[in-house]
């Protein structure tokens, strides 16, 4: 599965095989019609009009917490598929791809409240679990993510978890592979994503796309 993952920097994923997928699309330079687009919360970083409406074709079905509706204009998007709401709990399929909304928020800063219903995601395709965190710090909702073979962490500080706590967070989730995100575009540096593969020498494998 991990061939199959390409960070586009900043918290953008693209998955390719079974389905194409896109995480949280932004500053999308090489467009593709996309199978599912995925937002984890209405932030222009996250959920930009201007890149989703880049991959989006017939068969694209986008899936958004709700306040992410009225950012990406959805009166506009009318070749759009389908448009999926979805809030932290749910669970929902597509085509085989099983998709699990948990919470993702901050817990000592206010960009990210957890009233907002904001969301990461637990993807599971085929026999891969992918946990994508979305915007989020350190929450004690994680100890709970079991299963997971591939976690998205970001690591930039500032407006989510830093690395030091993005370990912790790696280490109570417990994946096969740890991939660092959230650095290298708006905030955070290479530095970031190398000082969370420092801290988890030895206890979880960490690949820096």
């Amino acid at each position: 599965m991990l061939e199959n993952i390409k960070w586009l920097e900043h918290d953008t994923f693209r998955i390719a095989g079974k389905k194409l997928i896109y995480l949280d699309p932004f500053k999308i330079k090489n467009p593709e019609a996309a199978d599912i687009i995925f937002c984890s919360h209405s932030h222009h970083d996250h959920c930009s009009p201007e890149d989703i409406a880049k991959l989006i074709g017939k068969n694209t079905i986008i899936v958004a917490p709700e306040d992410c509706l009225k950012t990406l204009k959805i009166n506009s998007l009318k070749t759009v598929k389908e448009i999926k709401t979805i809030k932290p709990g749910d669970t929902i399929e597509i085509d085989g791809i099983i998709v699990r909304a948990v919470p993702a928020y901050n817990t000592n800063k206010q960009f990210h409240p957890k009233t907002n219903q904001w969301v990461g995601y637990i993807i599971t395709i085929d026999d891969n679990t992918i946990y994508f965190a979305g915007d989020t710090d350190y929450i004690p909702e994680m100890k709970g993510f079991k299963g997971i073979d591939i976690a998205m962490l970001p690591v930039s500080g500032t407006y989510v978890m830093t690395a030091e706590e993005a370990a912790n967070a790696a280490i109570d989730i417990s994946p096969k592979i740890a991939i660092p995100m959230h650095y290298g575009s708006l905030v955070g540096t290479k530095a970031d994503a190398e000082r969370f593969a420092t801290l988890l020498k030895g206890k979880i494998p960490v690949k820096i796309l």
